[in-house]
């Protein structure tokens, strides 16, 4: 019989350390939430076990003399192709716990980013230039229901008036947007900072689906409120305390499931935030149990729109899986006013990992399928699209506008932007950069005000950038640019792909 778990004894990370520059501070120990690190009480110095590190690089870059680098662990399995390591150590891990892997954030899996296939136009002699620095540029975008015309009238002066009722709208000084995170999968700290960011950009946050602290209640004209299967948090004062509700029935990381957070990470806040008991989980079903149609769906939009008096807009957010296009139109239909389109490149708290790198299709193919969906039958006005699932740069957003978006949600990049570094352990409560935890003494290390402003430059920065593109397109406005797919030119892509994604190959 074996003396030892094959799992342990596999690990994927290696920690360096250079004795000529520790110094035995034991910083490293406190830094470590996974106790990688330790004090060799018999050799008085302080050691480290490689079979806990997970990447995260806390204590690299926490350590005073830069002793430590953390390594990918070089012991490599007998090459073969079919047989990758990964695929190795996740049988040796379940054929000892017998249970479901877990994984947080993206999929790493290997699929085309389409984003990197795609280039954008510019201009030249015929087609002028614009300067952002010079000449006004519009990043101004409206989120909602827009009539396919409106009645005007005219005054005595001959002002126009309009006669047409307005349909409620959210205004963004940027087409950026913070994805929806709940209380629980990320700590207050983290909330109060998308909050107080989304304040100063003007734009909007969304709760996620473990509802709104009614501390940041005063945040209200910049947050969309979640509406999810599991229904926590969700009160009539909830649902009119945002710019605007959205009703998730999919995630791009996890289409098709529902979700899970631990008790352990039940604490008070979120037990009264929740409205479930401390320490108990809290599991969102798959389905929402009044939702088998689109029928349903359609009588849940409208409850909501009289709950909150037809003040604000219902979004709907589904997964970008197959036949997403039809989907689509159907919730349209039902009358969501903004459709939220999540790609399976999208970050998660926890899921299954198979679930998260084997279902659904990326964002760029669901998103340029669901615009010409909605325009070949006539009803794209009815609805905005916020696309999200994996934006990693400015570039990506603006060929996402390009592609048909409206806006779109980052998630993975914002935490990344307050210290992430990915190392897919969210779930379980530890987060080295207290982010994805509500251990006190780790939630500490998320300081909200600083958060906020790394934030805030993040979204700037994008912004500038946008700007900048926009404007070497020879267009002074973002909504110029929403679904003018000539502006884009595809390098290395099949005709097929090139067709769904409504674009010519570079050249032509």
């Amino acid at each position: 019989m074996l003396f030892k778990k094959f799992s342990s004894t596999f690990h994927e990370f290696r920690i360096v350390r250079d004795p000529n520059l520790c110094i035995d501070c034991k910083l490293c120990i406190k830094q470590c939430s996974y106790e990688a690190h330790f004090w060799d009480t018999a050799r008085e110095k302080v050691a480290h076990d490689n079979r806990k590190c997970i990447g995260c690089h806390r204590c690299a870059a926490m350590c005073p003399t830069a002793a430590l680098t953390i390594k990918l662990n070089e012991s490599d399995f007998r090459p073969n192709a079919t047989w990758r390591p990964e695929f190795v150590r996740n049988i040796y891990n379940q054929a000892e716990s017998g249970g479901v892997l877990l994984t947080g954030m993206g999929s790493p899996v290997d699929i085309p980013v389409y984003w990197d296939s795609l280039l954008l136009d510019a201009s030249q002699v015929t087609n002028p230039s614009i300067d952002p620095l010079r000449e006004p540029m519009e990043l101004k975008t409206f989120l909602g229901f827009k009539p396919d015309r409106v009645e005007v009238a005219f005054d005595a002066d001959g002002n126009p008036e309009l006669k047409s009722g307005q349909t409620p709208q959210i205004e963004l000084s940027t087409p950026i947007t913070f994805a929806g995170m709940s209380f629980g999968a990320i700590n207050y700290n983290l909330h109060l900072a998308m909050a107080m960011a989304a304040k100063e950009l003007n734009t909007v946050y969304n709760t996620g689906e473990g509802g709104l602290h009614r501390s940041l209640y005063e945040y209200g004209q910049w947050t969309i409120v979640q509406v999810a299967s599991g229904r926590f948090g969700v009160h009539s004062d909830y649902l009119n305390a945002g710019v605007g509700i959205e009703i998730k029935v999919g995630q791009g990381a996890k289409p098709g499931i529902g979700g899970h957070l631990p008790g352990e990470k039940i604490n008070g806040m979120i037990s009264e935030t929740r409205m479930i008991p401390p320490g108990s989980d809290a599991i969102s079903p798959a389905p929402h149990h009044d939702i088998y149609s689109i029928e349903d769906l359609l009588q849940l939009i409208f409850a909501l729109k009289e709950a909150t008096e037809y003040r604000v807009p219902v979004a709907v957010k589904i997964a970008a899986v197959h036949n997403v296009a039809a989907i689509a139109s159907g919730v349209v239909r039902a009358g969501a006013d903004i459709l939220t389109l999540d790609g399976m490149k999208g970050g998660t708290g926890a899921a299954p990992a198979m679930t998260r790198d084997n279902v659904g299709i990326p964002i760029e193919l669901a998103l340029a399928s669901v615009d010409q969906r909605l325009r070949d039958e006539g009803i794209r006005s009815r609805a905005s699209i916020i696309a999200g699932g994996g934006f990693r740069c400015s570039g990506d957003v603006i060929k996402a506008i390009a592609l048909g978006a409206d806006a779109v949600n980052i998630g993975t990049a914002a935490l990344v932007a307050v210290g992430c570094t990915l190392c897919g352990r969210c779930y379980t409560g530890k987060c080295p950069w207290g982010i994805a935890t509500n251990d006190k003494k780790l939630a500490k290390r998320q300081n909200p005000e600083i958060a906020a402003e790394r934030l805030v430059n993040l979204v700037r920065g994008w912004s500038h950038e946008i700007e900048e593109m926009l404007g070497g397109m020879g267009l002074n406005s973002i909504e110029s640019l929403r679904g003018n797919r000539d502006k884009l030119r595809a390098v290395g892509l099949t005709e097929t792909e090139m067709n769904i994604l409504g674009v010519k190959h570079a050249g032509r």
